[in-house]
């Protein structure tokens, strides 16, 4: 905690008063929005947790399904009757903003074809028919975890910011304004002080100069 270098004027001191209410009053609000941040970030960490397990499980019984289906029909069976997917998919993205942070927005559009398997039936397995399956909804939860994961990343960096702020308003700045206000309300005190002793001291000699004409006079 310091002084700031001024003069310890009234002008500055109502001019440092104004903006100690302004630092106190913008602390409050970033602390505030610091607190709202962290609240956010906790849903979506939260979040995240139960997605990317969920993801993990079904990948993990996606690839023993096509592990499976390899075994069963051969890998070049197997990766003939996928080599040719009928679905499109396109990836929109957009932003959105949370506590004045614009995080991303990410979407899935499919193409107009729905047939799901680019294969014949008879061709392969059903072990093949339950990998692709599970990874066609994966599509969607992949595209929603890195949007998550993402967000979470720069609510973090917010967070991390709006703290050295309100660190810096709450132990260097508020406490350099009230030391500053203290020493000028001090001086202009002493000051006041000083002037009212003259103006004392001013005062008895000019009564004491009156006394003695009128002793003269008698």
């Amino acid at each position: 905690m310091g002084r700031i270098n001024v003069n310890p004027t009234r002008m500055e001191l109502r001019r440092l008063k104004v903006r100690l209410k302004t630092a106190v009053r913008g602390h409050k609000l970033l602390k505030d929005k610091t607190d709202e941040t962290v609240r956010q970030f906790m849903l979506y960490i939260r979040e995240n947790k139960r997605l990317r397990e969920e993801i993990e499980q079904e990948v993990t019984s996606s690839f023993k399904s096509f592990l499976l289906a390899s075994a069963v029909n051969g890998r070049e069976i197997v990766e003939e009757a996928v080599s040719m997917p009928l679905r499109t998919v396109e990836l929109k993205s957009s932003t959105k903003n949370i506590m004045s942070v614009s995080i991303p927005k990410l979407s899935i559009l499919e193409g107009e074809s729905t047939d799901l398997y680019p294969y014949s039936f008879i061709s392969v397995s059903s072990e093949l028919d339950d990998s692709i399956a599970t990874l066609s909804t994966l599509l969607i939860k992949l595209v929603k975890l890195a949007e998550i994961e993402k967000t979470c990343n720069m609510l973090a960096n917010e967070i991390e910011k709006s703290r050295r702020r309100v660190n810096a308003l709450e132990y260097i700045m508020i406490p350099d304004l009230e030391e500053t206000i203290k020493y000028i309300t001090m001086k202009l005190d002493e000051n006041e002080r000083s002037n009212t002793i003259r103006l004392m001291k001013v005062k008895s000699i000019i009564n004491k100069t009156r006394e003695a004409k009128c002793t003269d006079n008698d």
